[in-house]
């Protein structure tokens, strides 16, 4: 089955990618050096070597590189069964494909049978811009969450996911990751450390405390640098691992602050604002909660960055709405 990309690394369409998409090599650097350490990984995709950097894997490691073309369901079923030999499968797509087309494959073959498969689901959310509803993913985190024994992680940068996907190497459950198109404004420094299940708490404010995850990140953070300039108490969770939720963060917040918003670049059911919604009902505090993202409908068509502005996904637009509420 292994198939040698007729394009490597150094051609001239890899480079051209990466030149727009720093972030774009992150998953197959940080694959070379767990082969590279000892660890067991291997790495599959459909057709996507270039859009998500695997080309250069696939370029050291060819042996372990399986190229599915596209076929995404029988992609998530073959690394199922990859895993049982004791491999460690990194298999990577558009998230749209991965985390709503391969969704039965996921259930059944992967998370029922607990095998220890990392379902990577690239160019997420409305980053896919022009390419259309087909191809935006604003349903994989209600999906993925409610798949049992599915741990869903979504990184705010290719730093954070970087580190992330090194406890993956060791980690015993099948891990669903929710990246962006490799054009991620940075948010944190290459060595800072992470932990699955664990939010990286930024600062609780009294006033208001945003929780954030994937690309939303950044704009919150300057969101809540415009707010506390402004002369407001605000503070920033960044809610990494979506399941499992950490808890303690969210109780925290909900305790101290007045209001609580998450935002994220999904659909407002079913994603991280239902998540924090759930804890936060069964755990009545100080907080109201105020969910923003997606507002249950197809996204418009139209360049990423023009779409982050239209739903208030930037640094300005979360300001507005947090401000809104205070």
């Amino acid at each position: 089955m292994n198939v040698k990309p007729d394009l490597t690394a150094d051609s001239w369409q890899y480079r051209d990618l990466n030149s727009r998409a720093p972030s774009l090599s992150v998953l197959a650097d940080t694959l070379i050096e767990l082969a590279r350490e000892g660890h067991p990984v291997a790495a599959g995709t459909a057709d996507l070597q270039h859009s998500n950097g695997l080309v250069k894997f696939a370029g050291e490691y060819p042996d372990r590189f399986i190229q599915f073309g596209i076929s995404e369901q029988n992609m998530v079923s073959a690394a199922a069964g990859i895993a049982t030999t004791g491999m460690i499968p990194y298999v990577a797509t558009f998230a749209s494909f991965i985390g709503l087309l391969a969704c039965e494959q996921i259930r059944m073959d992967v998370a029922y049978c607990a095998q220890p498969v990392r379902l990577i689901g690239h160019h997420t959310g409305i980053s896919m811009g022009f390419y259309g509803t087909s191809h935006h993913a604003t349903e994989d985190i209600s999906t993925m969450r409610a798949i049992a024994d599915l741990t869903v992680v979504s990184p705010a940068d290719g730093a954070q996911f970087r580190q992330l996907l090194r406890h993956s190497a060791t980690y015993a459950e099948p891990i669903y990751f929710r990246i962006g198109r490799g054009h991620d404004p940075v948010v944190y420094d290459r060595d800072e450390s992470f932990e699955l299940g664990k939010a990286k708490v930024h600062g609780i404010g009294d006033d208001i405390t945003i929780i954030a995850c994937g690309m939303a990140v950044h704009g919150a953070k300057q969101a809540v640098d415009a707010l506390n300039a402004a002369g407001h108490s605000a503070g920033l969770i960044d809610m990494h691992t979506i399941k499992p939720l950490d808890e303690a963060a969210v109780l925290e917040a909900a305790g101290r602050s007045r209001v609580v918003l998450t935002v994220e670049e999904h659909n407002i059911l079913g994603g991280l604002g239902s998540a924090v919604a759930e804890i936060m009902a069964e755990n009545p505090g100080r907080a109201r909660l105020k969910r923003h993202g997606i507002m249950d409908e197809y996204a418009l068509i139209s360049p990423p960055m023009r779409l982050y502005q239209h739903y208030k996904l930037d640094g300005p637009g979360i300001r507005e709405v947090a401000e809104a509420l205070l």
